[in-house]
């Protein structure tokens, strides 16, 4: 036989050697499948913000709406009258007082802070105004 070998051998008749990538496809579906089991998600926190479409929010008058005001330098005006962050709350329900039948709204400047949207979102809310608010954006 060794003979047969070397005569194979010399007529260039040799076995190509083979690389077996079934064990390596393994590993890498093991790997794949450990870290989407192992990852972990984050559910984003968002604030829900009803955004009726573009029109002219000022149109209505002054006595059926009481209108809340965020500049850019994050001061508040309620009816034009601006006024403190923790006095929110008691302004809107002195409006409130004033007329029971009118709607609030939110106008937000794109450079006001988000913390400041929230803080009237809550002095709304703890005003005892339950139904839904629209925050637009103020446009200066």
């Amino acid at each position: 036989m060794s003979r047969i070998d070397s005569i194979n051998q010399m007529l260039g008749e040799e076995e190509e050697a083979k690389i077996d990538l079934t064990p390596m496809l393994d590993v890498v579906f093991i790997m794949l499948i450990f870290f989407i089991v192992t990852a972990s998600f984050v559910k984003e926190l968002a604030l829900d913000v009803n955004k009726p479409p573009d029109q002219n929010v000022m149109t209505s008058s002054k006595n059926d709406s009481v209108t809340i005001v965020i500049r850019a330098n994050d001061e508040i005006a309620i009816n034009g009258l601006t006024v403190d962050k923790r006095a929110v709350a008691a302004q809107i329900i002195r409006a409130k007082a004033e007329s029971p039948k009118a709607s609030v709204s939110v106008l937000a400047h794109s450079k006001s802070r988000a913390d400041t949207l929230v803080s009237v979102v809550n002095s709304i809310k703890e005003a005892g105004i339950n139904e839904s608010v629209p925050i637009n954006e103020l446009k200066n």
